[in-house]
């Protein structure tokens, strides 16, 4: 879905330093000190608006959350969320995924959340789904020993691809949903697109996977 563009988002998103971090590889290897509490970190990557990582950062006080956006146009959008909340335990990074190893050590991160991501459909451009295998090795390099990884998505294709990528990487599947809003998984936190996706009768794909 193509974005509006929002000219004056680069302006904002500089404004509130307290929110986004506009240096983030100046934290690497001590992330705890851009936080009020030195907690365990979660990622999402590719935060879009910002629900999911708001609402999880407001259920979980006890866990600091990083929201990784690329687009300026719609990460502002999850700013605007934080601003309103006033959150302490979660921050946004307007970067690219690729450069995660520049952003963060060894051990770091204790969860990555991949929600929605683009599913990139066609098999030439499967190198750019967040569940390839190089993305895989990048998520390693920075998760705990034995990190996670929570996915959801609306998109079968995409679910059965990841699936066998994690199992070829050699990762434990802890948690497999083939139709999320008709189990009895709870705490579940929508994010904008699996509201409007669920509404219009789709199925939604969640698994957990865990490194050995």
């Amino acid at each position: 879905m193509r974005q509006r563009n929002k000219p004056w988002a680069k302006d904002k998103l500089a404004e509130y330093t307290q929110y986004v971090i506009s240096e983030p590889e100046k934290y690497k290897g001590k992330w705890n000190e851009a936080f009020d509490k030195n907690q365990p970190l979660h990622i999402e990557i590719g935060t879009g608006k910002g629900r999911f990582v708001t609402g999880m950062a407001k259920a979980n006080p006890d866990i600091n959350y990083i929201g990784i956006e690329l687009a300026e146009s719609v990460i502002v959008t999850a700013l605007d969320r934080i601003i309103e909340e006033e959150l302490p335990n979660v921050k946004l990074l307007n970067v690219n995924a690729n450069d995660l190893r520049d952003y963060f050590e060894k051990g770091e991160v204790n969860r990555v959340y991949l929600n929605f991501s683009d599913p990139w459909p066609k098999k030439r451009h499967a190198k750019r789904r967040l569940t390839y295998r190089s993305f895989l090795e990048i998520y390693e390099d920075i998760l705990v020993d034995k990190g996670e990884i929570h996915f959801k998505t609306d998109n079968q294709g995409l679910f059965e691809s990841s699936l066998m990528s994690f199992s070829d990487y050699g990762m434990l599947l802890t948690f497999v949903s083939l139709d999320l809003h008709n189990s009895d998984y709870e705490g579940n936190i929508m994010t904008e697109y699996e509201e409007k996706f669920s509404s219009r009768g789709s199925r939604i794909f969640r698994c957990e996977v865990q490194y050995r």
